[in-house]
């Protein structure tokens, strides 16, 4: 096959589509298959040229552009791992992994790795050109393993690291969700209290003509001006969390005042430093035992752990490691580690085993989290019913005080 200019080649690669046909070959015998083609009719003229006379060709329908996530990542650095761990070429896996995508998103990249690596570009060199979705940390690995001739390996390594941080994230992500959708209910049923019962009890009070107590007049006020503007309020409401994830997600500063605010949480800081800190420790020890130096690999570690505060103290353990500083001296100079942390990198440098000792804490952390996050729901759930119960009840209380003193009096 000739070799095709690259970017002709990736101008290809978009265009590209796959298409299902039937057809007959030179026997009679009736065949079926698929094939990517630019359109049916380059298809009909490629099979006529295997000798295929094709009587149906229709192009096979992917889902629309859904966003690529991290699962999908994962799954295609584990199905690599597979195929080239049973000899299936490289070029020849990364085809069969994009044709099986369901993902069209996913699979037009892949096809676009795949027309670089068909050009003559390495792996790790196709995959940094897509550096939204192939960090430093996994080009670097991809680089180690081709280098070395291990990328079997190397991809194994990552597979497992990329499942262990996905698990990680979906424990924490876990430990927040059940307390927000309790919290979210609860505004939900304070909602319908507000608009649908309290003007229900106003209407009867009104027919009283007796004054009514302090805290019905307050609980009616606040439903009179609800039940007024819940269409600004609501439209506030969600224009705030809209406006907070914006700035959250592309402020630097409002990211480093949220990230360390979530580190002194009262109950969920612990659980975000250890997840920060698991994820910090399993990037290092992976890529120390791909035998990346540490100046270099401190370079991915600081964006793998997620958190502004660790990265930029990941950044001043990198300067004071050039210089010469061991690296458990640079990390007790930020002040953002753990004193166990602290112990088990000095015990990985003295032996040289620093790879094993990180992944020691990694996996201790990742308990941790896990331990953590189970003891959360059976701590927040009777402290949030209690607050709402409390809450639900006051104005409760509030709005029968009336009929209270109305029975008093008779």
């Amino acid at each position: 096959m000739a070799t095709l200019n690259p970017r002709l080649a990736k101008a290809r690669a978009s265009q590209e589509a796959y298409f299902i046909w039937e057809g007959r070959d030179k026997t009679g015998r009736v065949v079926r298959g698929e094939m990517r083609a630019v359109s049916s009719t380059e298809a009909v003229a490629t099979l006529r040229r295997q000798g295929i006379l094709a009587h149906k060709v229709k192009k096979r329908r992917v889902s629309s552009g859904q966003a690529i996530k991290q699962k999908d990542i994962a799954v295609f650095t584990r199905q690599l791992c597979a195929m080239i761990s049973a000899g299936v070429p490289l070029l020849q896996a990364v085809d069969v992994v994009a044709r099986g995508h369901p993902n069209r998103r996913m699979m037009r990249m892949l096809n676009e790795v795949r027309m670089d690596i068909e050009t003559g570009t390495s792996l790790s060199e196709a995959l940094r050109k897509h550096r939204n979705h192939f960090d430093s940390l996994y080009c670097n690995l991809v680089e180690a393993g081709e280098a070395g001739g291990v990328l079997e390996t190397m991809l194994q390594r990552l597979a497992v690291y990329q499942e262990r941080t996905m698990a990680l994230k979906n424990k924490v992500r876990s430990a927040l969700m059940y307390p927000t959708v309790l919290v979210v209910v609860s505004i939900a049923v304070l909602a319908v209290i507000m608009t649908l019962v309290i003007p229900s009890f106003k209407n009867a009070f009104q027919s009283f003509g007796a004054e009514l107590p302090a805290p019905t007049l307050i609980v009616m006020a606040v439903s009179d001006f609800v039940v007024a503007h819940w269409l600004a309020l609501l439209v506030g409401l969600g224009g705030g969390v809209y406006l907070f994830f914006a700035l959250w997600r592309r402020s630097v500063t409002m990211q480093k005042l949220m990230d360390r605010l979530l580190l002194k949480l009262p109950v969920f800081g612990s659980v975000i430093l250890k997840a920060t800190i698991a994820r910090w420790t399993r990037t290092l020890s992976t890529l120390s035992a791909a035998g990346v130096p540490l100046v270099e690999a401190l370079g991915s570690v600081g964006g793998a752990s997620g958190n502004v505060v660790f990265a930029e103290a990941t950044e001043a353990i990198r300067r004071e490691v050039r210089t010469g500083t061991s690296l458990t001296a640079a990390m007790q100079g930020t002040g953002v580690f753990t004193p166990m942390v602290l112990q088990v990198t000095a015990i990985g440098e003295e032996s040289g085993s620093l790879d094993h000792m990180l992944g020691k804490a990694a996996e201790f952390y990742e308990e941790e989290v896990e331990e953590t996050v189970k003891g959360l729901s059976s701590l927040l759930e009777p402290f949030i019913m209690v607050v709402l119960g409390v809450t639900i009840g006051s104005i409760m209380i509030a709005m029968y005080l009336p009929i209270f003193k109305l029975g008093s009096v008779i």
